[in-house]
């Protein structure tokens, strides 16, 4: 969420960022609009009260002088009765301003770089040379039917499309990445935490993905509740309406968790296969820092998750994306897009993002600096350090062998225990 006072007071900024963004400028309109009445309505509020003031302190002198004051107590209540009839209306207009401001997306930051969709992505860095294989290179879905590690037909017959049914050592390479992950993650000062896979929505507000994004969540209706479409939301709100010592930042998290996400957008889009599925397995990291650190931190963060390819052996690319690519919450986002030879392309396999004081606002984590008044927000920055099922993939079509077996990467071979799935 933007700053109230930014977006009223500087609305050419908040309207410049929006075009970038290709954003309709209009979107403030209703806010703006409800700010003025507010404000003009405040006024007018304390200005009555001003007068009540003017009253009760003429009542308490016509009291003590023993003179009637029934005249002035009259209007003195209508004064009163008309200042609870607009402060009423003041509270609806405070509650419509607020969620005005929520539908109000991020501001970009200003090495972010300027485009309309992902074909103005910036390519910044690659690591690796894909594989050259000296026979025609296969999907992973045919690979994983081939060798009987992933059942597509019968999770349809289950649960439905976009489901899979891992088996055997396509389980165990699951969980393998999944320890893995979560090992390397710990051992980098990041604290694991395994939280609740379902939560209100106050959470799912605090870290944007309602109300704008309602449509792509799964929810329980009695009671209300939200699966979770990424660790991040849970892990997020450990602190929402917290104030932090500043001697407690950084805070670094990470976190496994199953995801579902109902893929609303992407009708015929991947269809097959696991890159979009209604559930999936991801690892996360999580920080919450001061203002001043959080590019730095952002920096460190992509280095963090890089670091898990870079093991793996598998090829990858960052790409900063664009400001017309860009989450609806975020700043600034880098996604890691791993090499994938059966559809001879770069997919995402991570998205990096440094949501600056947006996700904080909406949810109340501020930090306390030593000997200073006042709070501050906290920056909040994220990453998938994997999406698992997506580096199942990578793994899959880059370790595939003419003989149809797949070798497992060195890394992982202590959690599996063996050299390849055949």
């Amino acid at each position: 969420m933007l700053d109230v006072k930014l977006v009223r007071e500087n609305t050419a900024k908040v309207i410049d960022a929006l075009k970038r963004r290709n954003y309709d400028p209009s979107i403030l309109d209703n806010f703006l609009k409800i700010e003025n009445e507010r404000r003009e309505l405040l006024r007018v509020i304390e200005d009555r009260r001003e007068q009540r003031n003017k009253l009760s302190q003429e009542i308490a002198r016509l009291k003590r002088d023993k003179k009637d004051a029934s005249s002035i107590l009259n209007e003195a209540k209508n004064i009163s009765d008309s200042i609870s009839e607009k402060e009423e209306r003041l509270r609806l207009l405070e509650e419509q301003s607020a969620q005005e401001l929520l539908l109000i997306p991020s501001i970009p930051h200003d090495s972010v770089p300027v485009g309309k969709d992902e074909a103005e992505n910036v390519e910044i860095r690659r690591w690796g040379t894909p594989r050259e294989l000296d026979f025609p290179p296969l999907n992973h879905w045919d690979i994983g039917e081939m060798l009987g590690i992933i059942d597509f037909d019968r999770a349809t017959k289950i649960a439905g499309a976009r489901f899979s049914l891992m088996k055997g050592m396509g389980a165990k390479l699951e969980r393998a990445l999944m320890n893995f992950m979560l090992d390397l993650n710990t051992a980098k000062g990041y604290k694991e935490i395994f939280p609740p896979l379902l939560v209100n929505r106050n959470a799912m507000t605090g870290t944007g993905q309602l109300p704008k994004f309602e449509m792509e969540l799964f929810r329980t209706v009695d009671p209300e509740f939200y699966l979770i479409p990424t660790a991040e939301v849970p892990v997020t709100n450990i602190h929402r309406d917290e104030i932090l010592n500043e001697n407690d930042l950084p805070i670094y998290y990470t976190a496994y968790t199953p995801c579902f996400r109902r893929e609303a957008g992407s009708y015929g889009q991947d269809t097959r296969g696991l890159l979009r599925q209604h559930q999936f397995n991801k690892v996360e990291v999580v920080k919450f820092v001061k203002p001043e650190n959080s590019y730095d931190e952002h920096e460190r963060l992509t280095n963090d998750a890089e670091d898990i390819l870079k093991r793996l052996c598998l090829p990858y690319r960052v790409i900063a994306l664009c400001t017309g690519d860009m989450g609806f919450a975020s700043a600034k986002t880098y996604d890691l897009e791993v090499w994938l030879p059966g559809q001879q392309r770069y997919r995402e396999i991570s998205s990096c993002s440094n949501f600056e004081d947006f996700q904080t606002r909406r949810a109340g984590i501020r930090f306390k600096r030593e000997g200073k008044k006042g709070t501050e927000f906290v920056h909040t920055l994220n990453g998938s350090a994997l999406a698992i099922g997506r580096t199942v993939v990578a793994i899959l079509e880059n370790y595939q062998q003419k003989d149809g077996s797949v070798s497992i990467p060195d890394a992982l071979k202590p959690y599996m225990g063996i050299e390849a799935i055949k």
